[in-house]
């Protein structure tokens, strides 16, 4: 631990009270230097009438700073009055009422961690969430305290000609000949986390967006010089994002400016400060020559997400961290239902079930399995997690899918004018469901309590007329959460028929429906005339575990003639697992496998053109990682073998098919990030990696020329990828010239690093110990330490789970170097180490020692919290 200091005590939900004091008004000085930045603070202060609200001293947060001057209504405060312990700043004895004048010394110059005030490549930005405004000034940094904010940045003109801060700009000034100052005030109340200041050399591309009211907002993207020709997708973006919220939630934006910023180094994606969003530059720079499709995509699903944040995070915020899926969860329903409108709904449905099935779910296995809304935490930064979020929007979904659109509506314009400026709970907006829906969600509440992914069994029969169906639900023990109550979940599905045709529930004729399974087991029962195929869970209606004895007659069945997008790729992708998981047994039957498989993959093909981006999907074979986490011990190397194996085989079968599909799917013409054009894109490299698997001849020639004359980054990232994944001839010289035509491209070259941290086996560990070498390789940059060990650590199982355990001595040594820079990033980085508990006995055995050896050492209580939970798992 650093400084001598213990590790923090959890914070528990049970123990919220309001705070004892309120602060009405900011006045903020931030006079920028190059050492010794000032800020001076004037907080209008005034105890907290709500009976249940905290007593006694009024208590400040502060990290990092350097007290100058502490005064109440203009005098100096004595110093018994006050105290400092480098954490919290106590105030004895202030009056109910009163004005706290402080000024403190801070160095954002050094400032690694990236929280609070930092200097980003010669700019000086923020970032504030969770808890980095108390490293600016001393505050009551919690989100329950909302204030306005009146903000004066002070630099060198000719360094930061450029000064920003959140709200509207108000005034301008000079200090002599080489220094200026902009103030700015924000009339809405916030809290501190959602301060944002900025002050840099920067270039802005401008537009306006009319309101539906008719008012003209003023919209700036700042961007580093070179950037400018990067910003055009995201202006795009955040228009039809402003367009969407009004026409789908009726809510206009408030202010007369709308601010984004791009920032190098970046903990997070990007942040919805009160307009002024800070992005990092990976969520916000697009241009088709440095760009790659999924790029285009995440811009604009991102830049819409920060923008709706407005209201669902902003104008309405959480009373309290545990309640941070209430913004988060919120919002990414949001930003996922737009890009569905966008784009392709049901391609964006399944992209967004795939991750969370892969990623969420795992999380729910593991050690770091947590509630929606947790109930105890001991650094907020360790839960901005896929479970807060991505399972937090599937919450918002089963309550949409549950009261119906028109209902939901109801519910959402009155959850946003019963709270406009207030600091809320889930329950406040489970509230606005129910009443608006007028239904009871009392069981839904559990969702957000508890822990895990529910398991959902169905069995079947019939007798000739009738087809029932029997429902068990179940949620395995989690962390602290041994017992589990039944939750309310919503099972939407189909019965149908022989011919394909779904057959009708009921007498009027409705061929699907929703049903809401409250009990451990319930069952439901139907008049048919002929035994159905199930189609269940429809649109992944619940995020659950289907558990049903599919056979493979029925899945090639629900593969070929079901209307549902997310059923379809589901059978899919049970019919591949079925397949690696049988070639485990019998590792010499990849051909046989692979031959069972190309009826139901030639029906996928010979319907590709009617919707390319769902075929590729649907000729996507789950990722290693994936498919080893559907078995009770994690057998890498098996999954590995069966897995490449299989490919392979299906290359070699269909190699025609796969020739045809790589023809008939180039684009031509400029490079569009439309989604007609990403989807045939999609589809071409999907068949181009089943060939290069497959050994084909022409593959290295073609990639290598598709890699040098590409004229855009999907297909130039996409043919390099494959070069390197099967170590085919040309491909160090293709990553030689890709190096040398993108170095002064951070974000390409944060791909260069990546592509090679991919390449299967153990011999990668050479490569990523010399790329830890590499002048482009730096700590400080969080895209870059993603790119690089977050790629090796978690998506080559090969590679960090070497036999040996030389991956696991590099990850953690690698995770104590980056703990002293950035402790955020390193706890986030830890978690692929979670499946611990699920390696065979000498591997687990191996990572515990070299986790147990890390957490000897100095670490932060970010990493702290991460490797206890982990190593308690073995337990």
């Amino acid at each position: 631990m650093r400084d001598g200091q213990a590790a923090q005590s959890a914070i528990r939900l049970a123990d919220y009270r309001p705070p004892a004091f309120l602060v009405d008004q900011v006045t903020l000085d931030v006079d920028l230097r190059e050492t010794g930045t000032r800020v001076s603070a004037s907080l209008t202060l005034r105890r907290n009438p709500a009976p249940e609200a905290e007593q006694g001293d009024c208590v400040l947060d502060g990290v990092a700073l350097t007290p100058e001057r502490i005064a109440v209504n203009g005098e100096q405060l004595a110093d018994d009055r006050w105290h400092y312990d480098g954490r919290h700043l106590t105030l004895r004895a202030l009056p109910d009422q009163c004005t706290l004048d402080t000024v403190v010394t801070i160095a954002p110059e050094t400032n690694t961690a990236l929280e609070g005030l930092y200097v980003s490549k010669g700019m000086f930005c923020t970032q504030c969430e969770a808890e980095g405004f108390r490293r600016i000034t001393f505050f009551p940094d919690r989100p329950d305290v909302l204030s306005r904010f009146v903000t004066t940045v002070r630099a060198d003109k000719a360094a930061f000609p450029v000064l920003l801060s959140n709200g509207n700009p108000v005034a301008r000034g000079d200090e002599g000949s080489d220094r200026h100052w902009v103030r700015w005030e924000d009339p809405f109340p916030k809290p501190c986390y959602l301060f944002a200041l900025v002050a840099g050399d920067l270039a802005c591309l401008d537009d306006v967006y009319r309101t539906g009211s008719g008012r003209d907002i003023s919209l700036q993207i700042y961007a580093e010089p070179r950037d400018l020709n990067k910003l055009d997708h995201a202006m795009a973006s955040l228009k039809a994002a402003m367009a969407w919220d009004e026409k789908t939630y009726g809510l206009e934006y408030d202010l007369d400016i709308y601010m984004i910023v791009a920032v190098s180094h970046f903990n997070m994606g990007a942040m919805e400060n009160k307009g002024l969003n800070i992005f990092n530059t990976a969520c916000v720079l697009a241009h088709p020559a440095t760009t790659t499709d999924a790029g285009f995509q995440r811009v604009e699903a991102v830049v819409a997400h920060e923008y709706f944040h407005n209201w669902s995070g902003n104008r309405v915020t959480c009373r309290d961290w545990f309640q941070l899926s209430l913004k988060e969860g919120f919002t990414v329903f949001r930003d996922q239902t737009f890009s569905g409108d966008m784009n392709s709904a049901t391609v964006k449905r399944v992209e967004d079930v795939d991750m969370l099935r892969a990623v969420q779910f795992a999380e729910d296995r593991g050690p770091m399995a947590h509630p929606v809304r947790p109930a105890e935490y001991q650094k907020i930064d360790n839960f901005y997690t896929v479970t807060i979020y991505e399972k937090g929007a599937e919450l918002v979904r089963m309550q949409h899918e549950l009261l119906g659109p028109e209902a939901f509506r109801r519910g959402t314009d009155l959850y946003f004018s019963r709270f406009d400026g207030q600091a809320v709970t889930t329950d406040d907006f489970v509230d606005c469901m129910e009443q608006a829906g007028g239904q009871d969600l009392s069981q839904f509440r559990r969702w957000y309590s508890q822990a895990g992914t529910p398991q959902l069994t169905v069995q079947d029969s019939y007798d000739g007329t009738t087809y029932t169906l029997t429902l068990k639900q179940s949620t395995p023990a989690t962390p602290g959460q041994p017992e589990k109550l039944p939750l309310l979940v919503p099972v939407a599905m189909a019965l149908l028929g022989a011919d394909g045709q779904p057959l009708p529930l009921s007498a009027d004729g409705q061929t699907e429906t929703v049903l809401q399974l409250t009990e451990a087991q319930q069952q439901v029962s139907f008049e048919v005339p002929e035994r159905p195929v199930p189609s269940l869970l429809r649109g992944f209606s619940a995020p659950v575990e289907l558990n049903y004895d599919y056979s493979t007659e029925q899945l090639r069945f629900l593969l070929a003639h079901d209307t549902d997008g997310y059923c379809r790729w589901d059978a899919a992708q049970r019919l591949y697992h079925g397949a690696v998981q049988r070639l485990l047994d019998e590792p010499r039957q990849a051909e046989a496998e692979a031959a069972a498989l190309v009826p139901a993959l030639e029906q996928v093909l010979a319907r590709a053109a009617d919707d390319p981006a769902a075929t590729a999907l649907l000729l996507t074979i789950p990722g290693e990682v994936a498919l080893a986490d559907r078995l009770p011990v994690l057998d890498v190397d098996g999954v590995h073998e069966a897995r490449a194996a299989l490919v392979s085989a299906l290359g070699r079968q269909l190699a025609a098919q796969w020739w045809v599909q790589v023809e008939a799917n180039e684009t031509s013409g400029p490079y569009r990030p439309a989604a007609d054009d990403i989807g045939r894109r999609s589809l071409r490299h999907r068949a181009l990696g089943y060939l290069a698997a497959a050994g084909d001849k022409q593959m290295a020639d073609f990639l290598g020329d598709l890699c040098r004359n590409a004229d855009n980054m999907t297909d130039e990232l996409g043919a390099l990828r494959l070069l390197c994944h099967y170590r085919l001839a040309g491909s160090e010289a293709a990553l030689a010239a890709f190096a040398e035509r993108w170095r002064d491209e951070a974000l390409v070259m944060d791909q260069w690093f990546a592509v090679q941290a991919s390449v299967p086996g153990a011999a990668t560990l050479s490569r990523v110990e010399a790329l830890l070498a590499h002048d482009d390789f730096d700590w400080r940059v969080p895209n870059r330490v993603r790119g690089l060990l977050g790629t090796f650590a978690g998506a080559n199982p090969t590679a960090l789970h070497a036999a040996d355990g030389k991956g696991y001595e590099l990850y953690t040594q690698c995770l104590a170097r980056l703990d002293t820079v950035n402790p955020q990033v390193a706890a986030r980085m830890a978690n692929a180490c979670a499946r611990l508990p699920r390696l065979p006995v000498p591997r687990q055995t191996l990572l515990a020692q070299a986790l147990e050896q890390l957490l000897a050492g100095t670490v932060s209580d970010n990493l702290r919290e991460v490797l206890e939970r982990i190593l308690a798992s073995r337990d």
